[in-house]
């Protein structure tokens, strides 16, 4: 015959989380694993249904309600912090001496795990438990693995992007990020300005100190565009020495005019560069989108082209607005009285700032 330090022996290995009650539902013994979630308790003689509440049957409140239900599950929990969830089976004892009630944690044994930090020695070495927290960690580990990879992936992706409507020389939008923010605007029906900027004898540096000067003033250039422009604003370099600010909401022309003005006197300022002193200037046409009862983004664009181009036959370093038919006014030669060719006051300077 089995003695009962046999029986809590045995016990302890096969199902550590077992706990024996008498017919009175006072607790005789528990299992290791058990005793662990609560090392400061004193088990033994402790009450059952003191400690634990049981939720389902929601009819058990005594052993012999426990003796009922021989076989099926049983949903309890610690009526103390935390109160971890249980599953249970209960087993009579014979002639009435008890029951042998079998615990697991069920789906809550990964918190149960974390909160009591138990390992794989405290559970049966036939107890699916521990397979089952290999493959959690598994997929754990997978998931962290594919979110991981996923961020890089996103991160490329926004690098590229940016790559793709960006000007590497300057960092300014490009000419495909302008078109964008155009389409954008138009189609968002916002109105703003759009200002067409050309650098004046940006050729002289190029020819005179190199590219690499050259690539100099027009990183400047960027910086100070960026500097008399607002974050919401849109600069782009869309050519050689050709910008595009698109100014969302500026419709004053005195303000716009003054925003010109401001941008070619910074330009103005001579930009050092290998002990020499590299001057340009600018020219800016401007033209509103409410100019047009449906904008057209060509359209606009080649009216600040137009508007341009008037400033340069201005005398360069100047700022025009487009206005209904610019697009027809040309470059008409004056006769001098000696019978000589003059320019137009119209007409654009040549490129080293003498008369064409």
């Amino acid at each position: 015959m089995m003695s009962f330090e046999q029986l809590t022996q045995m016990a302890g290995v096969i199902c550590p989380m077992y706990v024996i009650i008498d017919a009175k539902g006072r607790i005789m013994s528990a299992g290791p694993t058990l005793r662990k979630l609560r090392p400061d308790l004193t088990w033994k003689g402790r009450r059952f249904f003191r400690l634990f509440d049981l939720s389902r049957p929601r009819s058990v409140r005594s052993v012999a309600d426990l003796h009922r239900t021989a076989g099926s599950k049983l949903h309890l929990q610690f009526r103390d912090a935390p109160q971890t969830g249980l599953k249970g089976v209960c087993a009579p004892l014979p002639d009435g001496q008890g029951a042998f009630i079998n615990l697991s944690f069920g789906i809550s044994v990964l918190e149960a795990v974390r909160d009591y930090d138990l390992t794989s020695a405290d559970f049966s070495p036939t107890d699916l438990t521990i397979e089952m927290l290999y493959l959690v960690e598994a997929k754990s580990a997978a998931m962290e693995a594919s979110r991981q990879l996923n961020t890089r992936l996103q991160g490329a992706m926004i690098a590229a992007e940016e790559q793709a409507f960006t000007d590497t020389l300057t960092g300014l939008k490009n000419r495909r990020a302008m078109d964008h923010v155009l389409a954008r605007l138009i189609n968002g029906g916002r109105e703003f300005a759009l200002m067409h900027l050309d650098l004046d004898f940006f050729k002289q540096v190029n020819d005179t100190y190199g590219h690499a000067a050259g690539d100099a003033v027009l990183q400047q250039a960027a910086r100070i565009m960026v500097e008399c422009t607002r974050e919401s604003d849109t600069v782009a370099r869309v050519g050689g020495d050709e910008f595009v600010m698109i100014l969302e909401g500026v419709l004053d022309r005195s303000r716009l005019e003054s925003i010109a003005k401001r941008l070619i006197a910074r330009l103005e300022e001579p930009v050092i560069y290998g002990g020499h002193q590299c001057r340009i200037s600018a020219s800016a046409g401007t033209t509103l989108s409410t100019g047009q009862s449906k904008p057209d983004a060509a359209e606009l664009l080649n009216q600040a082209d137009l508007a341009l181009y008037a400033a340069k036959r201005a005398g360069r370093a100047q700022h025009c607005f487009y206005r209904e038919g610019l697009e027809k006014e040309e470059v008409r030669p004056v006769t001098a009285a000696n019978g000589a060719s003059l320019s137009s006051p119209n007409a654009a300077p040549a490129e080293d700032g003498s008369a064409a």
